[in-house]
């Protein structure tokens, strides 16, 4: 007869029933999750609304949960699934499981640990950590919170200065990030009325500028030392405003014009072209992913430019609105026999994002062909309610949930449901 193996996702799980005590988020269902995120948010709401929103009509997040629902999964059954695995290799590094944190930014605005807690989540739950060159704290500090044993990537919003963007990977590479992603869908910021409405945006006050203000390229041509600061919480820019414009407080106006000014640098308006990725080539020495991928002409641009992995992705529908569902998109970029290929050799890393609220999402997005999946804004709503503690509860439950119906679909390796759409999946109209 078989032994059964423990891992932590059966002990996470066997501990839920038999602790009998209630989850620090008050439940493991996502949607009660978010509903209590807003509760909690209730007195900063465009602080929840600038996290929590999408662009326009919010058409596209909603297409991406859409897409999830038209996918349905067909389980196997009498297959020996007793003893399962989810770690998988990406880049030549083993991951306990196939999930990443997605990178966010201003985390410190719906909490005062901000990106630390997450930081901190991810390496107790050995998820790998993708930070955002929008964090509200600095590279360094966060790669402390993450440890020495945590694994992390980091995320660029491409500046306009080389001098600048040299800094930041360097900076990335000495404090541990082993891979790059560079985000292409926010040369500038997408037409988000719930934060045109509350004119709500944090980097003109200081806040999700941390990463400029710890730079020393960056604080050098203002006149400054560079600076690790911790973000005020809970973030009230109007009071801030008040402070540089009516009052005259110095620090206040300098936060503001720094703000202007790293702006100007990370969302200036100004789009690159592929001729120009290979810059960032010539001064990073480690994998480059290309996140915020949805045509299959792009997907098979970055194999002709020799990019090591891509994200496919659309910003969770903050960007464009209008857009495909981002599972729609990886469908088809899937099916390209130049991609196919690509993977399959090793050339080409293909990861997910957008939409991902469930372990069974993994398991499609994985399904569809993807290789390694980002979760953003369930961890987000855990953050906000509960600090680490609820970033960890959503990490835990997302892996677990995959394990198990894993399991129940008929798979022992998370490995093997890589690309099996044809099986493990079928397409039900609305």
């Amino acid at each position: 007869m078989t032994t059964i193996q423990l891992t932590r996702w059966t002990k996470y799980f066997g501990d839920i029933y038999g602790n009998a005590k209630p989850p620090v988020l008050g439940s493991f269902a996502v949607k009660e999750i978010e509903d209590k995120s807003r509760e909690v948010m209730k007195d900063h709401l465009p602080a929840y609304m600038y996290t929590f929103g999408s662009a326009g009509t919010c058409s596209t997040a909603a297409a991406n949960r859409r897409a999830f629902d038209r996918w349905k999964i067909v389980p196997a059954m009498l297959k020996d699934c007793t003893n399962r695995s989810v770690e998988t290799t990406i880049f030549g590094e083993k991951f306990h499981a196939p999930l990443f944190i997605a990178p966010v930014g201003v985390q410190g605005i719906l909490h005062a640990d901000g990106e630390l807690a997450t930081a901190r989540a991810a390496a107790a739950c050995g998820i790998p950590y993708i930070m955002s060159s929008a964090s509200s704290r600095s590279i360094e500090d966060i790669a402390k919170a993450n440890g020495p044993d945590g694994q992390r990537w980091y995320q660029l919003y491409w500046p306009r200065t080389d001098e600048i963007t040299i800094s930041l990977l360097n900076r990335a590479k000495a404090a541990g990030f082993t891979a790059l992603v560079i985000t292409l869908d926010t040369m500038l910021l997408g037409w988000r009325p719930h934060d045109l409405d509350t004119h709500y945006i944090p980097f003109l006050y200081g806040v999700g500028i941390q990463v400029g203000l710890s730079d020393p390229v960056f604080m050098k041509r203002s006149g400054y030392e560079p600076v690790h600061e911790t973000t005020k919480f809970p973030f009230e820019p109007e009071k801030i405003r008040n402070a540089a414009l009516n009052a005259g407080d110095a620090n206040a106006k300098k936060a503001m014009k720094l703000g202007k000014d790293w702006l100007a640098e990370t969302n200036s308006g100004l789009f690159r072209s592929w001729e120009d990725l290979q810059f960032i080539k010539d001064h990073w020495d480690g994998p480059i992913i290309l996140k915020g991928i949805q045509r299959v002409s792009d997907a098979e641009k970055a194999i002709e430019m020799g990019i090591h992995g891509i994200i496919v992705s659309n910003h969770g529908g903050r960007q464009v609105d209008g857009a495909i569902g981002s599972l729609d998109a990886l469908a088809k970029i899937m099916r390209s026999p130049k991609v196919l290929g690509a993977q399959t050799k090793g050339d080409l890393t293909v990861l997910f994002d957008s939409g991902i609220r469930t372990g069974s999402d993994v398991i499609k997005a994985m399904a569809m062909g993807a290789q390694g999946v980002l979760i953003a804004r369930p961890y987000m709503y855990g953050l906000s309610i509960a600090g680490q503690a609820g970033v960890e509860q959503i990490l835990m439950q997302t892996v677990t949930d995959m394990h198990l119906t894993m399991g129940l679909c008929g798979y022992s390796d998370v490995n093997d449901i890589i690309g099996k759409r044809e099986e493990l999946l079928e397409l039900v109209d609305d």
